[in-house]
């Protein structure tokens, strides 16, 4: 409902004018996933991209982020993040943070080949030693790999940990966060699989890539998903998936979306909720 001025009589029968409170947004914030890692001796999947939410759960296990109050006719900025490149013979690539307004979320860690994982908002899984750490509130660790072995661990998501590998099986990724922000519950920021000689890992739920000995599975593009670590040397392993950012407002409300971003806005009982998929430039709404 749009906000109006509203005023009362004083004692001396003088109208005071009230501002109206600002505009409260709630969001969804993920970041690109880590690219998994390639070797034709298995290796780790990537950590899925950090994940902040202010709606149902937010990453890590954290308590539920605070709304943002915001002013109309003031520009904030957005940035989605992009996934990790897969490993070619070894480690992948770390993705890149989205942000927006004060808000950041820190790209998914690399999934590792003969090094531990990469850190970021869910740390990246290993084939030969510890899986990378995540960042407090946006995500988990990687799965660990188990030396000796043909195999790695799973990426981390922002709900668990991945999972290690087992003798020559790949490690799963791990599970994501389900938030109801756009009216509907959809799971966001899984990790990728880990790859084996033996067998792969799944990827986590929520855009995490599987495991394979064969095919590079990426990252579910706009979840930030971890990409899928594969058994097969010379070739790119799963990228991560891109960000996304998701806002929820009342309907009084218009958002002018800038040049330079791309997104799209629907209706959800009295809110509007406005989906920004990919780019960087600003937000601003107007009553």
């Amino acid at each position: 409902m749009a906000a109006r001025l509203m005023g009362y009589v004083s004692a001396s029968n003088t109208p005071t004018i009230v501002a109206p409170v600002g505009l409260t947004v709630d969001y969804l914030v993920v970041a690109g996933g880590g690219g998994g890692a390639g070797n034709s001796n298995g290796a780790g999947g990537g950590g899925a991209g950090g994940l902040r939410s202010t709606v149902t759960a937010t990453g890590g296990g954290g308590t539920l982020e605070t709304s943002l109050i915001l002013k109309t006719g003031t520009n904030y900025a957005v940035s989605i993040g992009g996934g990790g490149a897969g490993g070619t013979s070894g480690s992948g690539s770390s993705g890149t943070a989205t942000t927006f307004a004060t808000i950041e979320t820190v790209g998914g860690g690399f999934g590792a080949y003969g090094a531990a994982g990469g850190n970021g908002g869910s740390g990246g899984g290993s084939n030969s030693t510890s899986g990378g750490s995540p960042v407090t509130n946006e995500g988990f660790a990687g799965g660990a790999g188990v030396g000796g072995r043909f195999a790695g661990g799973g990426g981390g998501g922002a709900g668990a940990v991945g999972s290690p590998n087992s003798v020559d099986v790949g490690g799963n990724g791990g599970a994501g966060v389900a938030t109801s922000i756009t009216g509907s519950s959809v799971t966001y920021a899984g990790g990728g699989g880990g790859s084996g000689t033996t067998s792969s890992g799944t990827g986590g739920s929520g855009g995490g890539g599987n495991g394979s000995n064969s095919a590079a599975n990426a990252g579910t593009a706009n979840t930030g998903g971890g990409g899928g670590s594969r058994v097969q040397a010379g070739v790119p392993a799963g990228a991560g998936g891109s960000g996304v950012v998701i806002l929820s407002y009342p309907d009084g409300y218009t958002i002018t979306i800038g040049a330079g971003l791309t997104g799209s806005t629907s209706t959800s009982g009295n809110s509007k909720v406005t989906t920004i998929t990919a780019g960087s430039g600003n937000v601003s709404w107007s009553l």
